[in-house]
């Protein structure tokens, strides 16, 4: 599997960290985790195959983590690159996506779920095992940010991710992610979060010291984080394996030894 860092931010604007959004490249196709509305044009910044996008994972409706996939299907809908695509588009996420996916298309009579091509909205269920790609297992846990927010476990032909999304501190997510390759994790904040549902630095450790992953990634960065030596703050805190600071445009191989 091969990971593209396409934002590496928040909702907040910034001039080098879109907001959240993740490429995965596996032997069974493409995955876009999150789709903020800057991924839709920092796909197209990457070079990547966006027009035989396979899969999208939701995973939660924040509109920094959610909001392209609105205008992402009105794009497909008359992009010359999508007139001649048949195979179908899947969009993964929890409960209420349809309805969500549904009501923008209604907005303005988009009818965002017609196209040349079918588009299969799947609203999984907590800890039920998935298959989100040929030949790529899925499964997703609950996570304390809102309702719908969940982490997910993706493993192909031994390597394996998991992507937590937005969360706060859950200690179950520590033996979800267990001993993955590349735990992708949210580190909102240095320290003195303002808000629960997020992390900081020291919570992110913590936890990634209960997962013992082969290497962390962190990411979803407030403008806070700009003049923070990061590999510093890390040090200090003795993680016990590679952290990684995400950046827009990072491209990173999981499963490699």
């Amino acid at each position: 599997m091969k990971l593209i860092v396409l934002g590496s931010g928040t909702s907040v604007p910034h001039p080098s960290r879109s907001s959240s959004g993740f490429w995965l490249e596996t032997d069974g196709g493409s995955l876009l985790l999150d789709l903020s509305p800057s991924a839709i044009h920092r796909m197209a910044q990457e070079n990547l195959d966006w027009a035989n996008l396979d899969s999208i994972w939701i995973s939660h409706f924040h509109l920094d983590h959610f909001g392209g996939l609105a205008p992402f299907l009105f794009a497909t809908k008359h992009a010359p690159q999508m007139q001649s695509r048949t195979k179908p588009l899947r969009i993964y996420g929890g409960p209420g996506l349809r309805k969500l996916i549904e009501t923008f298309s209604n907005a303005n009579k988009y009818d965002l779920l017609t196209q040349r091509f079918p588009i299969e909205v799947v609203e999984i269920k907590p800890l039920e095992p998935f298959q989100i790609l040929d030949g790529v297992e899925a499964v997703a846990h609950s996570t304390p940010h809102t309702p719908e927010s969940h982490a997910i476990h993706l493993r192909e032909n031994g390597a394996t991710l998991v992507f937590t999304a937005d969360t706060g501190v859950d200690e179950m997510l520590a033996t979800f992610a267990r001993r993955v390759d590349l735990l992708l994790i949210e580190c909102s904040f240095v320290r003195n979060k303002p808000i629960e549902k997020h992390l900081e630095l020291a919570e992110v450790i913590h936890l990634v010291r209960r997962v013992e992953p082969n290497r962390a990634m962190l990411t979803h960065f407030y403008p806070e984080w700009d003049g923070v030596d990061f590999a510093e703050e890390v040090r200090k805190l003795k993680p016990g394996v590679e952290i990684i600071q995400a950046f827009d445009g990072l491209r990173i191989e999981i499963g490699e030894k």
